[in-house]
């Protein structure tokens, strides 16, 4: 791995080149912000501040988030699973998909794909030493362009199982973008035996409010959705137990006390399997 002093001058000039603004504020450094990493500016800090005004233990939230994509790629690993595709896969930061999978099978395959150009500049430093992982700059709510990709084809066999993950990232999608269109779209052209990992904001009224409207005001994009429609994202799947639950309740490690916060109850998730 590069050192960090290495890392962020092929950052910088990675941005330099590829001209990105970084007064604005991006969802992939928000993210990083919360999970108190590095690659993030002060446009994007001053979003995490927002949020965490509205919701002040939403850092904690966010590891669940993280958590859970351990214990999903575990699961889908110890099934047999040795390509992944990461949707909006966000910076990389500690526990990545690659990092957990190989650690426990060393030949297995991860494409991250993100919208944002940082991503691949900071993913390309971070993985340079790594053959079995590739980074690709592409917009997930395009199907046909992720998975026609030279980048993905060429490290990604879609007539094998797969292990596809979209973490926190469908509630970035608008209704009128029809999200269980692009959930189901993928799910289309996978294989039998190949799996789908979804983690989504819930909806509870009043008490997420606030957090949405930072979301919508900041970034444009953050929509909370009942667990009911974040389950029919998984119609023509097999759900894994124990189906679509608040992140930390997804196949725990160690047990969650009643009554749950709302760091608990703030993104639930799932694995369908495709039979």
């Amino acid at each position: 791995m590069p050192d960090s002093d290495s890392h962020r001058d092929a950052l910088d000039t990675a941005l330099v080149r590829a001209g990105i603004d970084v007064k604005v504020p991006s969802i992939a450094r928000v993210y990083d912000a919360l999970l108190d990493g590095k690659d993030n500016f002060p446009a994007d800090r001053a979003v995490h501040d927002q949020l965490i005004q509205v919701i002040p233990d939403g850092k904690t939230a966010a590891r669940y988030n993280r958590q859970a994509l351990r214990r999903g790629v575990e699961f889908m690993v110890e099934r047999g699973i040795r390509q992944f595709l990461d949707l909006g896969s966000g910076l990389p930061t500690a526990e990545n998909t690659h990092q957990v999978a190989q650690r426990i099978a060393p030949d297995s395959k991860v494409a991250y794909v993100d919208i944002d150009p940082i991503v691949l500049a900071h993913g390309r430093a971070l993985l340079a030493e790594n053959e079995n992982t590739t980074v690709v700059t592409a917009d997930f709510t395009r199907p046909d362009e992720v998975l026609s990709n030279p980048d993905v084809t060429a490290l990604i066999d879609l007539s094998k199982p797969v292990g596809v993950l979209m973490l926190a990232v469908v509630h970035h999608v608008h209704d009128d973008e029809d999200p269980a269109g692009l959930v189901r779209s993928y799910v289309d052209r996978l294989a039998s035996g190949s799996y789908m990992f979804v983690t989504h904001f819930v909806d509870h009224g009043v008490e997420t409010k606030p957090i949405e409207q930072v979301l919508l005001n900041e970034l444009t994009r953050g929509r909370f959705r009942s667990l009911d429609e974040i389950t029919s994202y998984f119609g023509g799947l097999e759900l894994v137990e124990p189906g679509v639950v608040y992140n930390p309740l997804w196949q725990p490690t160690e047990p969650v006390s009643e009554p749950y916060p709302l760091a608990v109850r703030l993104v639930a998730g799932g694995i369908g399997r495709k039979p």
